[in-house]
């Protein structure tokens, strides 16, 4: 088989031509509709065995990226509401409460200080996060604090962060998440499959997954941390899509490594090798770790370099994102004044 050279790199651009097109003043940046469903494929194993990754050619690559693009002043902040209508602005501690994720959904619906949004100009764009991320127990909640934002409510299910209750249990999460109103599912997988090669059982295992979410649109987690080696990501990332998954992401959070540009590189590849290959569009869902400004833009030049404009929108790329919104506001705060606020002046509830 042939698959996409990991070190290839796309034509280099000025430092001004580096805000995605979708993303300069005004455009509508808020959560738009989803495409058509990735309907998944037969497993070929052939395909996935056939993969292999080099990790020095992903490293080279990633190296390259911050020399390539300089993003500042109005270009930057451009980039930074374009990350901020690609979050999921996710709480999933253990002292959730439903005062907690009332406010989250408040500050998903009206992400920057109402003065920020009149200094940049920006009030027509009716700038929201992507989505708000949950547990099921606050399924429910989010709803009814959500209603009338058009703001998508996403469940973490099949036995979040580690995959490992009964498979039926697993199944019931879903549609109860589903049946609650939550429209999108983050799935786990069992990351055993991927580390014994039982690809047969991996993609068994998300179609089945898939066919529990309905209508609902998927994002397959594959716990990028606890799988060894980047070809095992890559091979992973090819066998979730094959079986259906809407999104493919990188972690639950919970791992000791998270959402790494290398990886990041590794599933976009595959992306879009499968769309190559099918002519099926696969949104990327980095997540676990990402939580400066500067992270974000470099995930999002990451996506604009492989992917191309098409993915710097909130249907095709989302952030996993708990504490980021802090900082990116505090950044927006320092083009408007010249100064940093504290980061308490952008609290997140």
């Amino acid at each position: 088989m042939t698959v996409t050279p990991l070190h290839a790199p796309r034509p280099s651009r000025s430092a001004d031509s580096a805000a995605p097109d979708a993303v300069r003043w005004p455009s509508g940046l808020a959560p738009e509709a989803h495409p058509a469903r990735n309907p998944g494929t037969a497993l070929d194993l052939s395909v996935v065995r056939g993969i292999r990754v080099n990790r020095s050619a992903v490293e080279r690559r990633v190296g390259s990226l911050p020399g390539r693009r300089t993003v500042k002043k109005e270009w930057q902040a451009a980039w930074l509401l374009r990350a901020i209508s690609c979050m999921d602005l996710t709480t999933l501690a253990g002292d959730d409460t439903a005062g907690n994720v009332k406010r989250l959904c408040a500050k998903a619906a009206h992400p920057l200080k109402p003065e920020l949004v009149s200094a940049l100009g920006i009030a027509d764009l009716r700038l929201t996060t992507g989505a708000v991320c949950v547990y099921h127990q606050f399924v429910a909640t989010a709803v009814e604090a959500l209603q009338g934002t058009g703001i998508p409510v996403a469940a973490v299910s099949t036995g979040f962060p580690a995959g490992l209750s009964p498979f039926e249990q697993r199944l019931a999460e879903i549609h109860a998440s589903v049946a609650a109103g939550a429209t999108e599912i983050d799935i786990v997988i069992t990351r055993g499959q991927v580390l014994t090669g039982n690809w047969s059982a991996l993609y068994d295992e998300v179609r089945a997954f898939r066919d529990a979410c309905g209508h609902a649109h998927m994002k397959t987690i594959l716990g990028v941390g606890e799988l060894a080696t980047l070809t095992n990501v890559a091979r992973a990332s090819m066998v979730a899509m094959m079986a259906g998954s809407d999104f493919i992401k990188t972690s639950t959070g919970k791992e000791s490594s998270n959402a790494t540009l290398p990886v990041g590189l590794v599933m976009t590849r595959m992306i879009r090798d499968y769309g190559e290959r099918t002519g099926h569009e696969v949104g990327f869902k980095p997540a676990g770790g990402i939580r400066t400004a500067k992270q974000a833009v470099d995930w999002l030049i990451l996506m604009k370099e492989e992917l191309g404009d098409r993915w710097l929108r909130p249907h095709l790329f989302r952030f996993g994102a708990s504490g980021l919104l802090t900082d990116v506001e505090r950044q927006l705060e320092h083009f408007v004044t010249g100064r940093y606020a504290a980061a308490y002046r952008q609290p997140m509830v």
